[in-house]
């Protein structure tokens, strides 16, 4: 009867950590293909703060209070059942986590500057497939911080995904915006490359502080650590604008928006929490699976942000870009063929274990 139990709460567990994994996809999907096409359309009709798009990446993190609240108050409504146990915390976060996640708030803020500066002067295509090098940075930090393990697929896949990147720096003039100088283009793309690169590091971080942090990592818990995140990123940012005076001029530059002031607002929240999501799927997905999934489902939805570029922004496909898209899509077939092979000799493995050799439950549920 105890081995049925285990085995029910063991596939349990699993079934809500897959359903929490798809509900992150969703997020960072949506965070990550519609944050660089609001971010790049507040710089065509006229804004150019780049601190202030910097800031706008991480400003909504009070929104995470919410799934924060309610997580709350389904564990409250779980130990009033319980007289015996302890009384209910509104936060989970104990000091080394909150020490952990302010740190990785800080390089998420410089991150975000280099980012923005360089889509202030790259079209979003171009972009978004030098952001996909990041994926080389995230393996390796991945290797050397976690000790993630490799197959032959997921090293085809990270080798291909990061050629797709590299073939763009191979004829990059032709696709200068109209009226932006040589030198401004290559400080775009190479402040757009030192963006991967840090966030090719933060990723493995954050996957570490899960495993260092001294404290059972649930997925309240994943989100409290989005939100100190994002707080101390605002707080980098928010030095930045207040240095640069931003705060000055967001009302003369809001009247002087080619779309109108209202929109120009609209534009600034509707940024904030789609960047919000993007941020809480990346985190998510860590924590349901690892860094090295987060890097590989950003860099596999930078076709659907390149074909999203050209169609409202018109911008240039040249040949290159289709040779980096190819490219792009083998390395995420190579991924995914290699997790379901390796998927399927799990299986194989646990019907050939004697059934007295019961799977152990997992402590860490989502």
């Amino acid at each position: 009867m105890a081995e049925m139990e285990t085995q029910t709460q063991t596939q349990s567990n699993a079934a809500m950590k897959r359903a929490l994994l798809l509900l992150n996809i969703l997020l960072l999907s949506i965070g990550n293909c519609g944050g660089p096409l609001v971010m790049r359309l507040y710089f065509l009709h006229g804004g150019k703060r780049v601190w202030l798009s910097s800031w706008l990446q991480t400003a909504a993190w009070p929104v995470i209070i919410i799934p924060i609240t309610i997580a709350y108050l389904h564990r409250r409504r779980g130990s009033t059942a319980q007289p015996s146990s302890s009384p209910t915390k509104f936060f989970l976060m104990k000091p080394p986590l909150f020490i952990a996640s302010a740190v990785v708030g800080i390089l998420t803020g410089f991150d975000d500057y280099l980012y923005a500066y360089g889509l202030a002067r790259l079209p979003v295509s171009t972009s978004s497939l030098v952001i996909a090098s990041q994926l080389a940075f995230t393996a390796g930090f991945a290797f050397l911080l976690v000790k993630q393990k490799f197959t032959s697929f997921s090293v085809n896949a990270v080798f291909l995904l990061t050629m797709g990147a590299s073939v763009l720096a191979l004829h990059t003039n032709n696709d200068r915006p109209n009226g932006e100088s040589n030198k401004e283009y290559v400080l775009g793309f190479l402040m757009t490359l030192a963006a991967a690169a840090l966030y090719g590091f933060i990723l493995p971080l954050v996957e570490l502080t899960y495993k260092k942090g001294k404290q059972e990592i649930s997925y309240a818990l994943v989100m409290e650590y989005q939100m100190v995140m994002c707080l101390f990123a605002t707080l980098f940012c928010t030095v930045g604008m207040l240095v640069n005076n931003d705060f000055k001029v967001i009302g003369r530059e809001a009247r002087e928006f080619e779309l109108g002031e209202g929109r120009y607002y609209v534009l600034a929240v509707g940024s904030a929490l789609i960047w919000q999501c993007f941020f809480l799927g990346a985190v998510g997905v860590i924590f349901c699976a690892s860094s090295l999934l987060s890097g590989i489902m950003i860099s596999v939805l930078l076709p659907v942000t390149e074909v999203l570029a050209v169609i409202f922004y018109h911008e240039k496909f040249q040949a290159e870009k289709g040779v980096s898209l190819v490219l792009s899509l083998w390395g995420f077939i190579s991924y995914f063929y290699g997790e379901i092979k390796q998927n399927k000799k799990k299986k194989k493995k646990m019907k050939q274990t004697p059934e007295t050799e019961m799977p152990q439950v997992d402590s860490n549920p989502c």
